[in-house]
């Protein structure tokens, strides 16, 4: 008889629910896991939540380990941090990051553990997936020694996104929110903060990250003659209106997308996502990092905290999930 496992699911569009499941035993190449800790990564999984995700993007946004499709009956998420229960010698009693739903046990091949580094914390690690994505979002946007850099919404990815390219030798880089609170985030990070109405213009690279359309029209304004600007924003099915016949022409700006799925194109021909994700890990030794986990919550009220995020997500950042051990 094999494990027995409790797994968050979207039941339906807007309700989650906690369901038994049975696990089978595990083959020889494969690791039992079982869940210290969960990440909520908010606002893709609020889209997920919501039954948002377009058709047209139902194959290409599975989740490593999704079970179910979209929009539900569906398991989705993208950001556990374990210990390795029975595995190969190694991996046992190895605390990892996996790429795996909410779920109190599961079973996944050894090849698709990390395993943290000694000085990381677990619970800290959650984070790993959305800091795999700024570091692909800085990657995109290719910037260099001393750039004026402005990172537009201050959401867990935008913050990672603006520490990340803050470590770069001699960059400016302003966060920028119409949330007056980020900037005591922006502080422990070490990084500037500004309003839209009061931040820098005419900068050398804009990455987005807000997730609203009224964002990536201040990204324009923002952008310097010739400049890049990195959307790294997932909108789901919502339409997305941009004022192009501005200054758009006349500076040359360039708009280009980022997305974790691929490793960005300046880096293929020597990463993989493998070595991206143990940057990402390795990169979290920095304790600043834990000001960007604003809530935790124990895994059996994850249906009514996924709804309250999804609904009204308030100053949320990275809301853990805690498991029992």
């Amino acid at each position: 008889m094999g494990d027995e496992t409790r797994a968050f699911w979207v039941a339906a569009p807007g309700r989650g629910e906690i369901r038994s499941e049975t696990l089978t035993p595990p083959a020889a190449n494969e690791v039992v896991v079982d869940a210290l800790y969960s990440g909520i990564s908010r606002g893709t999984e609020a889209l997920v939540f919501n039954g948002q995700v377009p058709r047209s993007e139902w194959a290409r946004m599975r989740a490593p380990f999704q079970a179910g499709d979209f929009p539900a009956p569906v398991k989705y998420g993208y950001a556990s941090v374990g210990r390795v229960a029975r595995g190969p010698d190694g991996l046992a009693g190895r605390t990892v990051f996996v790429l795996y739903p909410h779920q109190t046990r599961f079973i996944v091949p050894a090849d698709a553990v990390h395993p943290l580094p000694d000085d990381v914390p677990p619970a800290r690690a959650v984070l790993a997936a959305n800091l795999e994505t700024a570091v692909n979002g800085v990657w995109d946007g290719r910037p260099h020694v001393g750039d004026r850099i402005a990172v537009i919404g201050a959401g867990t990815v935008g913050c990672l996104t603006a520490w990340a390219a803050s470590r770069i030798v001699g960059c400016e880089v302003e966060l920028v929110d119409i949330n007056p609170t980020r900037a005591a985030v922006a502080r422990a990070l070490g990084v500037r903060f500004a309003e839209p109405a009061a931040a820098a213009r005419e900068v050398d690279l804009v990455i987005h990250a807000s997730g609203a359309a009224s964002g990536l029209a201040l990204a324009l304004d923002l952008a310097g003659m010739e400049a890049t600007i990195v959307e790294l924003s997932w909108y789901g099915s919502q339409d997305v209106p941009l004022p192009l016949g501005g200054a758009f022409h006349a500076k040359r700006l360039t708009i280009a997308s980022s997305q974790v799925g691929r490793v960005a194109a300046s880096q293929r021909p020597r990463w993989d996502t493998r070595r991206r994700m143990q940057l990402a890990l390795r990169l979290l030794r920095e304790p600043a990092l834990d000001a960007l986990i604003t809530g935790e919550s124990e895994f059996e009220a994850l249906p009514e905290v996924m709804a309250t995020l999804a609904r009204t997500p308030g100053d949320t950042l990275c809301h853990r999930i805690r498991y029992e051990p």
